[in-house]
């Protein structure tokens, strides 16, 4: 492991700033390097084969380039295809993956009924699957593929405007009534989603716990550093890559609150 380099914290978008804020506050002197591959966002829809073969590639860059320390893939679509070829591809760099909260949902629910809000690509996965079988096999686990949520989440933490019409249809089949149960539980299986999850809590048709999977992820990343881990401050900015290199004030503006220079 390289010690002098970054953190390396990956997504196609904005999501994974949901990641790289308890990253920050677990580790508050790590130097962070947000990716985000905007410009093949959003992931979800494209076909596996050209996906797992732009995220290999894009890695061998990333890698070559910024020697990180550790990298946090915070995208379950990316993660699921791909996070075992990226593992084998940089056997020295180590990687904490993003996967679908099943366990802890199934550990929790008193209904017996979890839905996985997911991207389409996220739900046809088989590493979902086996996480189901493994982990939640006495469980009712509804799988629920959203198109659009990625993007709405996107706009909305952009400050574009985002209707309760627009998000209702997206996350409607997460709510399922059997037996006198009801789902009691919803899996955030997509970095980009905790950020509309205030959203969610006010137009579901009744209470639920939205699992966040970003603190998790975070306590993975800080037992993998160990003593590795950084305990003054580097003096550098931690900063921010996008592959479209957009260069749009709001994005300029809305990057610094989250401490990030692109």
């Amino acid at each position: 492991m390289d010690r002098s380099g970054p953190v390396l914290v990956f997504d196609s978008g904005l999501g994974g700033l949901t990641v790289l804020r308890e990253a920050r506050y677990l580790l508050p002197y790590e130097r962070l390097l947000y990716v985000a591959d905007d410009a093949a966002f959003p992931i979800g829809r494209w076909p596996e084969a050209d996906l797992k073969a732009r995220i290999l590639a894009l890695f061998e860059e990333l890698v070559e380039t910024h020697r990180p320390k550790a990298v946090v893939i915070a995208c379950n679509t990316a993660f699921t295809l791909a996070g075992d070829a990226l593992r084998k591809a940089h056997p020295a760099v180590p990687f904490v993956g993003t996967v679908p909260a099943i366990k802890p949902a199934a550990e929790r629910t008193a209904s017996g009924l979890i839905s996985v809000l997911a991207t389409p690509g996220t739900v046809r996965r088989t590493y979902t699957k086996t996480l189901i079988e493994s982990f939640a096999s006495q469980c009712h686990v509804r799988l629920v593929g959203s198109d659009n949520l990625a993007e709405l989440a996107e706009k909305h933490l952009r400050g574009e405007a985002v209707s309760d019409e627009d998000l209702l249809p997206e996350i409607s089949e997460c709510f399922l009534e059997r037996d006198d149960r009801r789902t009691d539980i919803v899996v955030l299986a997509c970095t980009h989603y905790p950020f509309l999850a205030n959203r969610f809590r006010k137009i579901a048709p009744w209470p639920v716990d939205w699992l966040d999977p970003a603190e998790a992820i975070a306590r993975q990343l800080v037992r993998v550093l160990g003593d590795s881990a950084a305990t003054a401050p580097s003096g550098q900015h931690d900063r921010a890559i996008f592959t479209s290199s957009p260069r749009n004030p709001a994005l300029i503006r809305l990057l610094a609150g989250f401490g990030l220079v692109l």
